[in-house]
Formats: structure tokens, sequence, C-alpha cells
């Protein structure tokens, strides 16, 4: 008997992502042992030696439950059963919540950097991850209620540098059916229970919720919403990296930005280069919030003298002499 519809799904979606990988290429799939990276897992195991390539996994284990050490080598050693290789458990270090933004992020962060070391390490062409549909979703609607702005609005890529999301137009209820099809029992992360962390409650409450009020399909909108603002967002940024190009080049100081020019730009434009430029001044990149952007934005388009804006990381932006600044708190301005 043949895979059931499930499997045949996520083994299509995954085909149709490795499709332009050239013959011999490594892909590393990131697993955590739950429904949606190990139905992953499987279909690569399945798909990649029959478009000539190479698969292996990575599980890492963040240290922030008990017997994550033990369940990291579970997990190694299923992803070794489906025949993937190379596999390897790496482990990291999360710092605590009051150096990050939130634990979430945190572990996002170490996660990501763990991924980096190993497909560097490996020679991987691409890192799969297994976010699907309702992740999306569930991305555009923190990302609205935190005024992250278009940019989170435009949700998850399906591909960024290294890291591609072949699962993004795949619901969980497939993954966790395609799993069951396999006869693999895939892992329940308490986290994802925990109402402790943002995510869980948008996935538990919040869009059942607006289900209930707004009737089925909201999960799906949200996901296009998602696609149909990605491709504005993308040019909006290619746009702003052309117009910010003194920033990398021509400035002496990146962090003194001229407030004419700035003025000069489009809003959206204008908005993006001052993110860039928090950012590149040691703002955390997930901290950053559309809000604190709007507050540097007033330094220009609203200048009445007003002091300094409280940025995350411990920085700030002001305005001086005719430029805005960004600096370490306690830092004179025009260093960093």
């Amino acid at each position: 008997m043949g895979p059931g519809v499930a499997v045949a799904e996520v083994r299509n979606a995954v085909r149709a992502c490795l499709a332009d990988l050239a013959a011999g290429d490594l892909v590393l799939v990131a697993c955590s042992g739950g429904a949606d990276s190990l139905a992953l897992a499987a279909a690569a195991a399945f798909v990649a030696p029959r478009l000539g390539l190479r698969a292996g996994g990575v599980t890492v284990d963040h240290g922030l439950q008990p017997g994550s050490a033990e369940r990291a080598g579970e997990v190694t050693a299923l992803l070794s059963g489906l025949g993937l290789d190379p596999v390897r458990a790496a482990t990291v270090t999360v710092p605590p919540p009051a150096t990050a933004a939130g634990p979430e992020a945190a572990a996002r962060r170490a996660r990501y950097a763990a991924l980096d070391v190993a497909a560097k390490e490996y020679g991987a062409a691409a890192v799969l991850l297994g976010h699907t549909l309702d992740d999306q979703a569930e991305t555009v609607l923190l990302g609205l209620a935190r005024g992250s702005g278009g940019r989170s609005l435009a949700g998850m890529p399906p591909r960024r540098g290294r890291y591609h999301r072949p699962l993004l137009a795949v619901r969980r209820a497939i993954t966790g059916a395609a799993c069951a099809e396999l006869g693999l029992v895939p892992w329940q992360d308490p986290h994802n229970e925990d109402f402790r962390f943002a995510r869980a409650r948008v996935r538990h409450q919040a869009l059942p919720a607006l289900e209930a009020a707004l009737g089925p399909g909201v999960t799906e909108a949200l996901a296009r919403t998602a696609a149909q603002l990605r491709a504005d967002a993308e040019c909006l940024d290619d746009l702003a990296f052309a117009e910010s190009g003194q920033l990398r080049h021509d400035a002496s100081d990146p962090a003194g930005l001229d407030t004419s020019w700035l003025s000069a730009l489009p809003a959206a434009i204008r908005a993006r280069v001052l993110r860039d430029a928090a950012i590149m001044a040691g703002c955390p990149h997930g901290a950053l919030t559309a809000g604190h952007v709007d507050r540097i934005d007033a330094l220009v388009t609203a200048w009445r003298g007003q002091r300094w804006v409280d940025l995350p990381g411990g920085m700030r932006a002001r305005r001086r002499d005719g430029k805005v600044w960004f600096t370490s708190e306690g830092s004179p301005v025009g260093r960093t």
C-alpha cells in the first residue's frame, strides 16, 4: 500500500522546495521531534535521495525542560532510523529573559545560531524548517497584536538565505496525520500548552475565538494576507537597502543620520532605514517594534526639541546637530 494522502501532501511540498538544488547537495532538517518537523524529516528522507540529494538532521537541546538531553538523544536516534545522515544534537545555552526579548526570542536566537554552525560545518546547501500554515497565521496575529508593522504582517518567508520552509502551505493537521500514517509518534512539547507563552495563547485561545466569531477560514486568511503583503514588503526593503548604502559604505559614523536626507525619503523607506540603522547600532532584531521606529521617526518629522528615545538592548536614539544618533545608554552623542 502506498503512502496516505497526508504523507503525499508533505512529500510534494518538500519536493517542490528542493527542486532547484544541485545533485549531491546536502539539506539539513531542523527537527524538535514534534509532528511538524518529524513529518518534514520523514518526507526529506524519502524525497532527497530521489532528487540526487543528501539529507541530514539537527535537533537542538535548549536545556529548558527536565529530560531535554535524553529527548534530544531520542530524536537523533529517530532521525537516523529514518535514514538521515549526518545527524546531530546541538546543545545551546539560552540567556535569561532579562537579557533578551523574552524567553521565546532568546531560545529562537540560540537555536538559529546552532543551526548556522551545523550548516557551515556540514556544508549544507539548505536547512529545512517545519513551520506550517498554522504557524504562519499565528505569527501574523502576534505581529498585529504587537504593532510590529508591515514586515511582521508579511509573516515568515518561504526562503531566507539557507533557510527553507517547505510546509508554509500545509496545515498542522496534515503533518499530524502524516506522522500517524507512517507510524511515527511525535513529541508533545509542553511549552505548546503553556499559556505563559504568547504563541500558546494565540494558538489555543485567540485563533479559536476568531474562528468562532468570524467563521471558519480565519487561519487560511491570515496566511494568505501574509503572502500578499510579502512581495510589497520585500520591494520596500530593497529600496531602503539601496537608499541606506551610505550606512554601509559612505558614512564615517553609521549611527549619525542626516535629518535632511531622512526627511526627503518616503515614509515607508525612511522607517526601514531607521529600523536597520537601529539594529546595526545594537538593538536586538526581534525586540524593535514599529512603535519604537515611530518614535525615532518623530525625531525627524516632528522635531520639537524632545529628549531621546529609549530602545531595546540599552540603546537610545536622539537628535543633535541635524543628525539622528544611536548610542548606548550613558554614551556621549556621536559615539556608540
